[in-house]
């Protein structure tokens, strides 16, 4: 498996860049901020070199939002960076369904329906369809409280969306969503696997914890400081593809990195996973 985490020290270029990571101990990398496809491109020559892969190129927008214009610019970005994805190679572009509130990535009313669904549906036609990419797959990460936020929300989007080009990505965390999901994670997340498994492109490694107080409340945490089942999760992924990207994601520093790359490198070596 190849373990990844954005870089907190500055780097001068392509080569410098993809070195750092792999001085890291990386296997995989976010998409560097670029300017240009070609930009782009000599940072791909260098992960290349490097034995790196570029796990995804983020698109994070609101391609749902109801504001007409908005929407319309936000489904031109997605295009331009899946377009960007494809010329590099990257394993996938990923970004959130969307949502029909104010805060792009917050819960609405509105978001469990089936007409926002189908404008998902149709979204994601639109995206891949302009684009049509033949090295890469546009993804939605799963979150809490807007489609896809099961398997089943999101096989269901798999058939209607019924295009090669459409991938899935994995975030286990943002799939426990009631305290049914916390205590029995592992299981969720060999379901997941089971179901969706050949489609997945890029998985995100975080933790979750759920508080004492009333009523529920989950919190995000660092990989280790959570009840995630990691040895499950390590060992159902490496056993669907050794080389499959997880990405360190939602840290505030870098020593809060550096402790759950630790983690879950001590993990793998438990459970006998090899992290490229």
């Amino acid at each position: 498996m190849r373990l990844g985490a954005p870089l907190y020290t500055p780097t001068a270029g392509p080569a410098e860049w993809a070195t750092a990571h792999r001085k890291l101990g990386y296997g995989a990398a976010y998409c560097p901020d670029v300017s240009s496809i070609a930009e782009a491109q000599e940072y791909a020559r260098a992960a290349l070199l490097n034995d790196l892969i570029i796990a995804e190129v983020g698109a994070w927008c609101n391609p749902l939002s109801r504001d007409e214009a908005e929407a319309r610019k936000n489904i031109a970005f997605i295009q331009e960076r899946l377009a960007l994805a494809d010329s590099i190679g990257a394993r996938c572009c990923v970004n959130i369904a969307g949502s029909r509130g104010a805060k792009w990535d917050g819960p609405d009313p509105d978001d469990l329906t089936e007409e926002t669904f189908d404008l998902i549906v149709e979204s994601v036609r639109k995206i891949i369809d302009a684009v049509k990419p033949t090295r890469t797959f546009y993804t939605l990460e799963p979150m809490p409280w807007m489609y896809p936020d099961s398997v089943e929300s999101y096989e269901r989007l798999v058939v209607a969306i019924d295009r090669p080009a459409f991938g899935v990505h994995y975030d286990p965390v943002n799939l426990v969503n009631c305290p049914e999901h916390y205590f029995h994670n592992a299981a969720h997340m060999r379901e997941f696997i089971r179901r969706l498994g050949p489609r997945i492109k890029s998985v995100h490694a975080k933790d979750t914890l759920l508080g004492q107080t009333l009523t529920n409340h989950l919190d995000e945490v660092r990989p280790g400081l959570g009840t995630l089942n990691y040895p499950v999760l390590l060992t159902e992924l490496e056993r669907l593809n050794p080389q499959m990207p997880l990405m360190v994601e939602h840290l505030q520093k870098a020593e809060d990195y550096d402790l759950a790359v630790e983690y879950i490198r001590g993990v793998a070596q438990k459970v006998g996973v090899k992290l490229i």
